[in-house]
């Protein structure tokens, strides 16, 4: 009896989809894919795709989730305290965003029902309860995080200015006579930005903790 032939290419599965799909909106962009190229990269006719997913917005869903399942949540379940915890999570998350950032405007409408991004609300606010945070505060704490978050990956500050000197004359723009600089120094003064504002949040929260949760106790 013969053995059956391996198929030349992957059997498709939605793994195989959602690792395709992420690639591309990752080098190209969400206006890149549709279903028709998916199918094209993945070497497969486009009606194989509703096998596993209906539309192109499931798919982007799909991509959304799995950058959200790339966040860690062990910080949450190892005993670190409450700030501690949500500094290192921030830093996991906004690193899951940045080497994402295509598929930051998918995420930023919320996890919705996708299971990866409802994890990451569930250990949150699971997280600032259980320390003692009111519920309603710990949704507060969720939001701002999330805000923070997704904003400083929307956008780079230091990359929205040009590599020319000349752009900004100083009779125009006097305290901008080195923001010609900027772009080349775009990962560090992001990240620098990033953490300081983490930390001023943090600190803010902590001195709300002292006066709601420690007082209030």
């Amino acid at each position: 009896m013969c053995a059956m032939a391996r198929p030349r290419k992957p059997l498709l599965s939605t793994d195989r989809i959602v690792e395709t799909a992420r690639h591309l909106v990752d080098t190209e962009g969400l206006a890149a894919l549709s279903t028709r190229r998916l199918a094209a990269e993945l070497g497969v006719s486009g009606p194989s795709l509703y096998n596993h997913f209906r539309t192109k917005d499931q798919i982007l869903e799909a991509v959304a989730d799995s950058v959200s399942a790339q966040v860690d949540l062990s910080m949450f379940e190892d005993g670190r305290d409450w700030r501690t915890a949500l500094h290192d999570w921030a830093l996991s998350y906004r690193g899951a965003l940045r080497d994402h950032p295509n598929i930051v405007p998918v995420l930023a409408r919320g996890p919705g029902r996708r299971p990866a991004g409802l994890r990451v609300a569930d250990a949150v606010f699971g997280a600032m309860v259980d320390a003692g945070w009111p519920a309603a505060q710990a949704t507060s704490i969720g939001a701002l995080m999330r805000y923070f978050i997704m904003g400083s990956a929307l956008g780079s500050f230091a990359g929205g200015f040009v590599d020319d000197e000349s752009a900004y004359d100083p009779a125009d723009y006097p305290h901008l006579g080195q923001a010609h600089l900027l772009a080349e120094q775009q990962e560090k003064v992001d990240e620098r930005a990033f953490e300081a504002g983490l930390n001023a949040l943090l600190e803010g929260l902590a001195a709300q903790y002292e006066r709601v949760v420690r007082q209030g106790s």
